[in-house]
């Protein structure tokens, strides 16, 4: 059996400016050659926008702009599974990437060129599998876009557009690959605020939350929807706007192990709150939490004021005094009542900054890398889940 998982988004999808760390040479030996690309070889990193373009590269062993994707790592930990599971024989994981940097997500959804390759990508890997006679599913997708509409502020419904776009991709992919299981969409989280020349913190009516809020409320509301993680703990080219190759390679470790829980029937849903309720002059923060305890951590991502977190009243002014955490509960200290005030956390950060020192970002997470690392490089890296950045207004 082939499970097909690609990846498709705009410039985090593709990679851009990430240095490679996958060695394409020998990424299938060290997959035990289970890990595959949409042609179900193993001649990885030959991307462009039209298949002809993607042929001739491919041709030529043209391997320029060909950077680490989160997709290989989710690969790596998902065949390591398999095979320990003592399916080494019998399952291919097919991957690649696909859409369109610096886009829009109605500039790539259905009817779209963008969308149009991908679908026929897909087609093509099944028909291989099929003329080989091996069944062929696609379980899963990562979706990483979202900056593009944070700084053009181009989608009138973010949250609409993006189930919209997962319906549609569901509807296709089942017509072409006749499977009853519908398609979920693993889905990053995209922290970019200050990229946009109009954001403030403090506004209350700020518009740059609205997408990642709308990402984090479909994983919450909608089951095919599981989280991948937020971005602001990785480092950034430049602390601007893609994530280097080392960071693609650890949130592609955290989509893989999203993978695994989905093949187990135990799907994730990653950090985030469930609740929230008032009491007094304090806002009562309940999160749902993958490995407990819960973690202030000011090393692994640089403190920020009150560790990411504010309350915004409806004057533009933060309220909030001090920061609390027991257990799964997080207490906000305000200067006054917070009700209709908007609770956020990792709203925040420097002009044209991204990442764990300067750019949007709090100091919230789980401990799951006390019991799962990976390492990259020669370094250790603990897989913890960090706080989903939110922007929710309580009453």
């Amino acid at each position: 059996m082939v499970l097909a998982i690609p990846v498709y988004g705009q410039s985090l999808a593709l990679g851009e400016e990430a240095i490679r760390i996958t060695d394409f040479d020998t990424f299938g030996t060290q997959t035990n050659h289970m890990v595959v690309t949409e042609n179900l070889d193993e001649n990885f990193g030959y991307y462009s926008d039209t298949h002809f373009k993607q042929w001739m590269k491919k041709m030529l062993n043209d391997h320029d702009r060909a950077f680490e994707l989160s997709v290989y790592g989710m690969a790596e930990v998902v065949a390591k599974h398999l095979k320990e599971q003592g399916y080494g024989d019998s399952l291919l994981i097919s991957t690649f990437p696909g859409g369109q940097g610096a886009t829009g997500i109605a500039d790539m959804s259905k009817g779209t060129k963008a969308y149009k390759k991908f679908i026929e990508e897909i087609e093509v890997s099944y028909q291989k599998a099929k003329d080989k006679g091996w069944d062929f599913v696609v379980p899963a997708f990562c979706w990483m876009q979202g900056e593009d509409d944070i700084v053009w502020k181009k989608s009138g419904n973010y949250k609409k557009d993006l189930k919209q776009f997962q319906t549609d991709l569901n509807r296709d992919i089942k017509a072409i690959t006749k499977q009853r299981a519908d398609v979920v969409c693993i889905t990053y989280q995209t922290n970019c605020l200050t990229l946009s020349k109009e954001f403030n913190e403090n506004n209350f009516s700020g518009r740059e939350t609205e997408i990642p809020q709308a990402q984090l409320e479909l994983i919450n509301e909608d089951d095919l929807f599981i989280p991948s993680g937020p971005t602001y703990p990785y480092s950034f080219v430049g602390e601007r706007v893609h994530i280097d190759g080392i960071s693609q390679k650890r949130l592609g470790y955290l989509a893989g192990l999203s993978v695994i829980r989905l093949l187990d029937s135990k799907p994730a849903k990653g950090l985030y709150p469930i609740g929230f309720s008032i009491s007094g002059d304090t806002v009562l923060v309940r999160f749902n939490v993958p490995t407990p305890p819960l973690v202030l951590d000011t090393i692994a991502v640089k403190y920020a004021a009150n560790h990411g977190f504010s309350v915004i009243d409806s004057t533009n002014t933060n309220i909030l005094k001090k920061v609390f955490l027991k257990d799964n509960v997080l207490k906000l200290y305000c200067k006054k009542s917070p009700s209709g005030a908007k609770t956020r956390y990792a709203v925040n950060g420097i002009k044209d900054k991204s990442g764990p020192k300067y750019g949007p970002r709090g100091n919230l997470r789980d401990s799951q890398g006390e019991l799962l690392s990976t390492t990259i490089a020669n370094k250790v890296y603990p897989l913890h889940n960090w706080s989903y950045q939110f922007d929710v207004l309580v009453k």
